[in-house]
């Protein structure tokens, strides 16, 4: 006998065709079931609480320019944002600052709000996904 966490599996015949298991507690319903005969499984609790990503969470995590972006999935200018525009903005908010005694880092902040800004307004690229719960 061999020792796992693992949940036991019962050895059910395969599913029909247009059938489905209930997620709780196993009973084949019909493939557009909306409920559970035995159980109090509804479809409804299954569905993600927030469907696609959060535009506050994007907000949050542009505090470092890029990272909201990532997060609602435009990979490519998140990385861009982070590794080649934000290094060129602080070099050209450095130089205003020489210039101006010290007032032009202010650009950086009017960069940094830009880019939160966008992160919200931008729409999410993230496919939402069912939860799936712990796998073995």
């Amino acid at each position: 006998m061999e020792y796992t966490d693992a949940p036991v599996q019962e050895h059910q015949q395969d599913a029909i065709w247009g059938t489905m298991k209930c997620p709780y507690c196993g009973t084949m319903l019909p493939a557009n079931a909306t409920s559970c005969t035995d159980c109090d499984w509804t479809a409804d609790q299954t569905k993600p609480a927030e469907p696609k990503a959060s535009d506050a969470m994007a907000i949050l995590l542009s505090m470092i320019p890029g990272l909201g972006h990532i997060y609602k999935g435009h990979r490519v200018i998140g990385f861009l944002l982070m590794f080649v525009v934000t290094p060129i903005a602080i070099v050209f908010g450095f130089v205003a600052a020489f210039a101006s005694a010290g007032f032009g880092i202010g650009i950086l902040v009017f960069y940094w709000i830009g880019v939160m800004i966008h992160a919200w307004a931008v729409e999410d690229r993230i496919t939402p996904t069912p939860d799936e719960g712990e796998q073995y």
